[in-house]
């Protein structure tokens, strides 16, 4: 519970209960979480307490109105492993990400071969980044796509990402915050405008090269990575 809650940056306080741990979170919401893998759900009805009875079953579905009345239900999903990529042109740097997450036992999540249904990528990104999204990192691979300058000094020409991955950076940058989203960037990369407190992960040709750094992001960000996958 306390990793989800991190997942999803919600603020909240922990108080000893008999046999267990009660999270108090900043609109509202109780979850009281006991050793035998019990959870109850009280306090006000949200959309993250809904999220949270989406994780609690006893054999059945129950309605999110049995959840808030604190019915104690056992858990049975984990925390959520999914982790967006968002990328340009290279898909090779795309696929060595994507295969060192699944190692790690992050189930990366691409956008683009997601079921069209009519949506545009911004508009797949918006729904899982919306109220009920779950997902709550995101690695974001600046790689050498394209050449911009300076209007008139050709002789200033440097690479640079699409512009499409910038703008989908913004954007995670806003749902997820600073501290849940990886840039990682090849060396040849103009960097974005600097920001306080953003993640940046150079690297030279692999991003096997970063990767140890990547599992310590995905930590701190209330993950549960697996170690053997480096």
């Amino acid at each position: 519970m306390r990793a989800f809650l991190r997942q999803r940056q919600t603020e909240f306080e922990e108080r000893p209960l008999e046999h267990g741990v009660q999270f108090r979170c900043k609109d509202g919401e109780i979850f009281n979480v006991y050793k035998t893998g019990r959870l109850s759900i009280q306090g006000t009805k949200t959309g993250l307490s809904d999220d949270v009875s989406g994780l609690v079953a006893s054999g059945r579905k129950r309605s999110t109105a049995d959840a808030s009345e604190g019915e104690a239900q056992p858990v049975t999903s984990p925390v959520d492993r999914r982790v967006f990529i968002v990328y340009g042109h290279d898909t090779a740097v795309r696929d060595q990400l994507e295969l060192i997450l699944r190692r790690m036992g992050m189930d990366p999540i691409i956008l683009e071969n997601l079921p069209a249904a009519g949506d545009t990528i911004i508009e797949k990104l918006e729904q899982y980044l919306g109220q009920h999204g779950n997902v709550g990192f995101a690695c974001v691979l600046l790689t050498p796509d394209d050449e911009g300058y300076p209007a008139g000094q050709a002789e200033l020409k440097k690479y640079r990402a699409r512009q499409n991955v910038i703008l989908e950076l913004g954007m995670v940058l806003s749902r997820l915050g600073r501290a849940h989203v990886a840039i990682l960037y090849k060396a040849s990369v103009e960097e974005p405008s600097d920001i306080a407190g953003l993640i940046y992960r150079p690297f030279q040709e692999r991003v096997d090269e970063i990767k140890t750094k990547l599992y310590q992001d995905l930590l701190n960000a209330g993950y549960k990575p697996r170690a053997e996958g480096l």
